[in-house]
Order: C-alpha cells, then structure tokens, then sequence
C-alpha cells in the first residue's frame, strides 16, 4: 500500500520536522520512503510544506504529492489551499487553533485539533507539529505509538534531554486527544 502525505503550514511550526519523522519511521521499517521539502527563501514565517510517499510494496517514481492520501494543515492558508486536494477516502489533520474553518467535504475524514493551543497550555511551545504527530499516528493506524514515538526521539541529541520529555508528552497529549 503507498500512502502520499502532505504537511502545510507557516516555516517555523515544524511541518519539516513532522515530514522527517514519517519518513524515518518508514525508512526504518523497510518502506519504500520519499520526503520532498518545499518553503520559501525566508523559512520562518513564510510557506512551508512538505510531501512524504511511503511504501510497503512499491517503488516510489515520483516524490510529488498533487492528491493527499492525508492533509496536515497547520495555517488557514494552507488548509483553503489544499483541503480540496485530498483524496476522497483521506484524512484531513487540522490545528483547529489557527483554523476556524471546517471541511465541507463528507468523502473524508476531518479531524480539528487545537494543537497549538494544547501545546501552549502545555509549556510545550513549538510542540504543536507533535501533537498533530500523536493524533496521526492514533487515526492513520500506519504506525504503532511506541514505535513511531521511539524513532521520532532517536534523532535528539541527549544533549537536548528536554526536547526528548517534551516531545513524548506532546505526542501523548495529540495521541490521546478527542474532538
């Protein structure tokens, strides 16, 4: 099964990070993995989106994501641009906190997750992207929690031991979230 994922948002809200997380997850479970970047020349602030494919049986041929399997819009903009796009059937991720909008679609499956308030609420600032990570993995049954949380905290420097703490009790707080 190939699944194409798409994470939009402002640079700065950590849609590169949420993108490497996925495709580490995929690459160390043997998936056929692509990851894409894109985002304007003045990073923070500006656009920022990112295409993840990953694969358990095919090759990957282009790393292009036009029709999301799954949508993580993390800013209205990204959402009124990119919300149409998803393929019927998908999952549409939303920071509920920055979107006031709901999907009119009822060939998806939306769910609005007020990420960046919970991280906020939280002392988690700069968590939100982890949020939405924990709710992906609870709905998207691609991954399992442990795993995924183990993979995503792999690449953190023990340096950083905070980020570490941090990061598991964002994922918690999205993995465990219901709208």
């Amino acid at each position: 099964m190939t699944t194409k994922i798409l994470i939009a948002g402002f640079g700065g809200q950590g849609v590169l990070f949420a993108g490497k997380a996925i495709a580490k997850m995929g690459m160390d479970k043997d998936m056929q993995v692509s990851w894409l970047p894109s985002y304007g020349p003045e990073m923070r602030g500006g656009t920022a989106n990112c295409s993840v494919i990953i694969s358990d049986d095919e090759e990957i041929g282009s790393p292009i994501v036009n029709i999301p399997d799954i949508l993580f819009s993390f800013n209205i903009q990204s959402f009124e641009k990119f919300e149409s796009t998803v393929a019927p059937g998908g999952i549409l991720f939303a920071d509920s906190t920055l979107i006031s909008k709901k999907s009119d679609r009822t060939d998806i499956k939306a769910f609005y997750i007020p990420a960046t308030e919970l991280a906020s609420k939280n002392d988690l600032q700069g968590g939100a992207n982890v949020i939405m990570l924990g709710k992906f993995v609870a709905e998207s049954g691609l991954f399992d929690k442990d795993e995924f949380i183990d993979h995503m905290v792999s690449s953190i420097p023990a340096t950083k031991a905070k980020l570490i703490a941090n990061n598991r009790k964002a994922f918690d707080i999205g993995y465990n979230y219901k709208d």
